[in-house]
């Protein structure tokens, strides 16, 4: 299971995040404070170094401002067959 964050789903989901997050102007510090985490939560999470699960994942797509649905369709073509 830990090869999955170096799946190309994986890391198409990290590059939704990444530019959800840009494109609702907030910088990683400013959604983590938003999250009530500290800054280096969301530089992890976005450079694979920690994997959200998916109660995270809807609360950061939450406070972004984002759907779930729309996250989750932009990668699900990308979702291997197997883990």
């Amino acid at each position: 299971m830990a090869g999955a964050v170096r799946t190309r789903a994986y890391q198409d989901l990290l590059k939704a995040l990444v530019l959800a997050r840009q494109d609702a102007g907030l910088s990683q510090a400013q959604l983590a404070e938003r999250l009530g985490k500290p800054a280096s939560f969301v530089g992890k999470y976005e450079l694979g170094e920690r994997r959200l699960d998916v109660v995270e994942l809807v609360v950061v797509l939450k406070v972004i401002g984002v759907s779930v649905k729309d996250v989750l369709g932009a990668v699900e073509g990308a979702a291997p067959e197997k883990l």
